[in-house]
């Protein structure tokens, strides 16, 4: 039944899962491991970390709330609690997850690291190869493979001339926590995305003085118009009026909320946000008070870099800024084509090559949860999607008294 070609199979623990194996406990894997609870379909969830959601717990800055109303980010079956505000908090977010695993009874296996994950032609199985903090190995042999590390797995640190020269600190956006230690600092923060505009804020709350570098063209969209999420607002629009045509609604009220942005520096791009997001994945910004810091001066806006040298940074229109600090809120990547050795599905950016809706399910029971750029609310459809799937082939399995059992000494059913 199984293929024995590796060399090291013996020198590693095997263990059978009657289920899927899914890579990732952020809340794609978990709103998964709950679908296919509700399904009766046992699984493993392989984790990294020593936690779930260890992106929200661990690389997170501490002002961080969720960005759209609550009832668009609440994973399946499981409402967020009534009493929490419409925008939670990152506090609030972490425990209405651990919430979550609680009451589906998700008991990820920590610190177990993927090495690499492929398909046994010989024996239609997977084999995912992990490593723990210890050093030991397992190898997870299933019918299913789920890839739930989703889009921000590793950061993006991009390579900018002299910054190894700098002498200042530089940190990514994703070890920043708080703005009190730049307390009247001079900070460049590199990328005017989400991460960029809260980060500057941060600094200028806490006295610091932020030049955010704004390289590209931005959307920035109010977070609410006439007191509703704009999200929402786009989506009722949607459900009646064609895309373009919702995005020069927005343009427009934005423009009367917000006024002319491009004179601060901003410029907007010439296609529409929501088109922006459906084909390059680029999220719009939703301002939260960064704008009114940019009116005011207190946050700086600067083009492109150039280079930097000891202490200053040279931009690309020749000026150069003294800078005791950089941030670099460049943005995360799937770290996909690291571990997992397929190319058919999966195309070397770490993305399914499909387009949405149909780049949740590939061939030989490989899927894929929270690649959508949909945010939550796309990954809880794609978690429903994958449930049901894996949920009418385990139950004909069992019907028909199929299940394939290793019997090799070495391979311990226990899940």
């Amino acid at each position: 039944m199984f293929s024995f070609s590796d060399n090291d199979f013996f020198a590693r623990r095997c263990v059978w899962v009657n289920g899927p194996v899914i890579v990732g406990a952020g809340p794609s894997g978990l709103a998964v491991g709950a679908c296919l609870k509700e399904q009766g379909v046992p699984c493993v969830i392989l984790e990294r970390a020593d936690c779930i959601a260890s992106l929200w717990q661990k690389r997170t800055y501490n002002r961080l709330k969720l960005h759209l109303p609550k009832q668009f980010c609440q994973l399946p079956k499981f409402p967020f609690p009534e009493h929490y505000p419409e925008y939670p908090t990152k506090r609030q977010f972490i425990e209405y997850l651990e919430s979550y695993a609680k009451h589906f009874d998700i008991r990820p296996q920590f610190n177990e690291c993927v090495q690499s994950a492929k398909y046994d032609e010989a024996c239609r199985l997977w084999r995912v190869k992990t490593v723990s903090a210890d050093g030991s190995e397992v190898e997870y042999i299933c019918q299913w493979l789920v890839v739930a590390t989703g889009e921000n797995a590793e950061r993006v640190v991009p390579e900018i001339d002299g910054l190894k020269e700098f002498g200042g600190e530089v940190i990514h956006a994703c070890d920043y926590k708080s703005g009190e230690k730049f307390r009247g600092k001079k900070v460049v923060v590199v990328g005017c995305g989400n991460s960029g505009m809260e980060v500057s804020l941060d600094l200028c709350n806490h006295e610091a003085q932020p030049s955010m570098v704004c390289r590209s063209s931005v959307h920035v969209l109010p977070r609410e118009i006439f007191g509703k999420s704009t999200f929402e607002l786009a989506m009722l629009l949607m459900a009646w009026l064609p895309l373009w045509l919702v995005d020069k609604i927005l343009i427009i009220l934005t423009w009367f909320i917000l006024g002319n942005i491009e004179k601060y520096g901003l410029k907007r791009p010439s296609v529409g946000p929501l088109q922006l997001k459906n084909t390059q994945g680029k999220t719009p910004v939703l301002d939260i008070g960064a704008l009114e810091k940019i009116r005011s001066g207190k946050i700086k806006v600067v083009p492109g870099i150039k280079k930097f040298s000891c202490g200053t940074v040279e931009l690309v229109t020749g000026e150069k800024l003294e800078v005791d600090s950089v941030v670099l809120a460049t943005g995360y990547c799937s770290n996909v084509p690291y571990w997992l050795q397929e190319s058919e599905f999966f195309s070397k950016n770490g993305y399914p090559k499909a387009q949405f809706p149909n780049n949740w399910k590939g061939k030989s029971g490989l899927y894929a949860v929270g690649f959508t750029k949909r945010g939550l609310a796309g990954a809880s459809a794609d978690a429903i999607r994958i449930a049901k799937d894996i949920g009418k082939v385990h139950k004909e399995d069992l019907k028909q008294k199929k299940q394939k059992v290793p019997t090799h000494r070495r391979c311990i059913s226990t899940f």
